[in-house]
């Protein structure tokens, strides 16, 4: 049964590219030391984060600020710290540009901090995302994003592949590259979870010099910076909820399988990982090691924090019952919300999750309170203490295969008020299709009081028949 009470979280919204030329006096500073764990417990995530870096400065005047009648954004410039050196890639510093929104009216000593992607190579200046800053003012809080998680592109010395030659690697390409040099090497100093953790990390020391008042980080990101979310998390004492969106693959190694079982091959989405052969060393003690160094679900006992999980039902990179293989696993709160008819790009329905939830814990308001459970024969059932707005079931059938990938079916879920069984229990039992698959879940609807947006929340997806078609 998942108990499941509202959390304090966020997610969403990717973002876009900018870059570094900048010049003026810098502020060096010592890296905090607020790690999640006792020495004698620390992975080499744990180290590589917590170790001293004299790369690590900012300069305190902002490279803009922009005065606008709700708020005022300034844009700091940010060198994180250097990763590997000029024998092993082309650029060894991480630059940031890391966006503070501070509103008209501040009430709040919390803040969302968004892990944004982008690039490093020209760009102007950023401002801030004008969504973030709507947030900022709707909840009289500070709210921070930092840019280029990871750095990139990035040209290694001892790259095999033209492609990669000529225009370096970015995002999977450049994580995939990472992995296979530690499968090779056991050095962990290969995996880039490494330095994009510990970038974040120096965003919290920035924001918390120049804004002392803030005391704690409600982070969040998508993709590559969900993953990031979670590993931020588990290394920093001063995060105090997380909300990762479409990265639904804690617990790798039985989540790919998964994956493969499901469709028979590797989805073109996590290509990047098929081309450097990871998935052929996952059942290894290598891959063991190196999941023991990045993988969330290596973290569980740390991760108490509350969790609000946003995840595509059309995600391309995973099979939408990813959820079972670490979600029951979770300590502490813990809540899905999968939005069917999107896939890893999500939709504006992610913001407005976000922005409901993050007011609700700003603000104290009360979060209702459910359950919900996964049965044998693949039936959902919740219930729920306090009375929600609706409750639908959607549902999705693809004849085909135990595919539902946006991009293979279209929007394909459709949705109907659920069945209340009994005063608060709502259940949905659904016959396997005469061909193909069916994919289904409940979504839950609570009201949001004084608030734009309600909350929502959703039980994992359950998939009949249970059966794989690509499975060896």
């Amino acid at each position: 049964m998942k108990k499941c009470q509202i959390p304090p979280l966020t997610s969403w919204i990717l973002v876009i590219a900018l870059c570094l030329s900048f010049c003026g006096c810098s502020t060096s500073l010592s890296p905090s030391t607020d790690s999640a764990v006792e020495k004698s417990s620390q992975t080499p995530l744990d180290e590589y984060v917590a170790k001293p870096d004299p790369a690590f400065t900012y300069d305190p005047k902002p490279a803009r600020e922009d005065q606008k009648d709700a708020y005022t954004a300034r844009t700091y410039h940010l060198v994180s710290q250097e990763w590997l050196d000029t024998t092993k890639v082309d650029r060894t510093k991480w630059e940031h540009w890391v966006i503070v929104v501070i509103p008209k009216e501040v009430k709040y000593n919390q803040t969302l901090l968004f892990i944004g992607g982008g690039g490093n190579g020209g760009q102007d200046v950023p401002e801030a995302d004008g969504m973030l800053a709507q947030v900022a003012v709707m909840t009289k809080s500070i709210l921070v994003e930092i840019k280029q998680i990871p750095n990139q592109p990035l040209h290694f010395t001892e790259e095999k592949d033209e492609q990669y030659k000529e225009s370096g690697r970015k995002e999977d390409s450049l994580i995939a590259y990472g992995w296979d040099k530690f499968l090779v090497t056991q050095d962990p100093i290969w995996l880039a979870r490494l330095p994009m953790t510990k970038a974040v990390v120096r965003a919290m020391d920035l924001v918390q010099k120049e804004y002392p008042q803030i005391t704690g980080f409600f982070v969040c990101g998508g993709s590559k910076r969900g993953w990031t979310t979670w590993t931020t998390a588990a290394v920093d004492k001063r995060v105090v909820g997380i909300a990762p969106a479409v990265i639904d693959v804690l617990n790798v190694a039985k989540s790919l399988d998964n994956h493969f079982a499901a469709y028979g091959f590797w989805a073109p989405a996590v290509g990047n990982y098929d081309e450097m052969h990871i998935m052929d060393r996952m059942h290894t003690p290598e891959f063991k090691a190196l999941e023991a160094v990045v993988d969330p679900y290596s973290y569980i006992d740390r991760l108490t924090m509350p969790k609000y999980i946003i995840n595509a039902a059309g995600d391309q990179f995973f099979p939408p019952d990813s959820w079972k293989f670490y979600f029951d696993d979770l300590k502490g709160e813990k809540y899905l919300r999968y939005i069917p008819n999107t896939d890893h790009g999500l939709s504006p329905e992610a913001y407005f999750n976000m922005a409901s939830f993050y007011n609700a814990v700003l603000t104290n308001t009360p979060r209702p309170k459910f359950t919900w459970s996964k049965g044998a024969d693949g039936s959902l059932e919740v219930r729920c203490e306090d009375k929600p707005t609706q409750v639908l079931l959607w549902q999705a059938t693809n004849p085909e295969g135990r595919d539902f990938r946006l991009e293979k079916i279209g929007k394909a879920y459709v949705s109907s008020p659920a069945e209340e069984t009994e005063p608060g229990v709502y259940r949905a039992a659904i016959q396997a299709p005469e061909k193909g698959y069916t994919a289904f879940l409940l979504e839950m609807e609570f009201p949001n009081p004084g608030f734009q947006s309600p909350f929502k929340f959703t039980t994992g997806i359950s998939i009949v028949p249970d059966t794989y078609p690509g499975a060896k």
